[in-house]
This record gives structure tokens, C-alpha cells and sequence, in this order.
């Protein structure tokens, strides 16, 4: 099994297989077609208001730990696609999760989070 994580602008390596995107948002000023992903699936990003709580753009931000419990509640609607990925991970193919370029800190981002809810899946 080979899940990886990076930030959407991180190098491409021929391991990375298909490269996921899970931003709630595209990136901006990336010109359509100049992509460095295979897919989008912005529903396994946060939420907008998750999103905005995190950064504190309504208010002082959340910390990491209830980000992190939020997240995981918002995916328990997403199951299905997580399985999907479970799978393909468990047959075999390399799959990398990528995030925002200013998401520097892969262990306070959502794509750890993900990996783990991925790897946990038994199929």
C-alpha cells in the first residue's frame, strides 16, 4: 500500500501515481489545463465554514484538535468515496493527496488526516 501526501505544487515523482486533489478550493491564478493533479475532489476538502472557522476568518481560530474532529465528522458523509480510495490503495496503486501550497505542515492538514481514515478502511 502506498498513500502519500503533498502540497498541490510540490514536485511530481513518477511514485506518485494518481495525484488527488483535496482542496476545498482550486488553486487561484493556475491557468485551466496547467494543473499538477489527475482529479479534484474538493468534497474531501473541509467545508467552507471549517475552513474559515480554522483560519479565523470569522472569528479567532480553532485550534488543531477541534479542526481535526470537525473534519472527521464532515467525512463520516463521504464514506463511499474514502472506500473507493481504500481500495485502490489496497489493490496495489499509488495514490499521493495533495493540499494547498500554504499547507506546510502535513501533520496540521487535513490530508493526514485523510490518509488515516483511508488506511483504516478494510476492503
Amino acid at each position: 500500500m502506498n498513500i502519500t501526501t503533498k502540497r498541490w505544487n510540490d514536485p511530481v515523482d513518477e511514485t506518485d501515481g494518481f495525484r488527488l486533489l483535496i482542496c476545498r478550493y482550486r488553486p487561484k491564478y493556475l491557468p485551466v489545463g496547467k494543473e499538477y493533479w489527475d482529479d479534484w475532489w474538493e468534497f474531501l476538502g473541509p467545508s467552507k465554514s471549517l475552513h474559515a472557522d480554522f483560519y479565523g476568518y470569522n472569528k479567532p481560530p480553532i485550534s488543531w484538535e477541534e479542526y481535526s474532529i470537525r473534519y472527521l465528522q464532515e467525512m463520516e458523509s463521504q464514506k463511499e468515496h474514502i472506500q473507493k480510495l481504500a481500495f485502490r490503495v489496497k489493490s496495489g496503486e499509488n495514490i499521493t493527496l495533495l493540499c494547498s501550497s500554504a499547507c506546510k505542515d502535513e501533520h496540521r492538514c487535513h490530508r493526514s488526516l485523510l490518509k488515516d481514515l483511508i488506511l483504516k478502511i478494510d476492503v
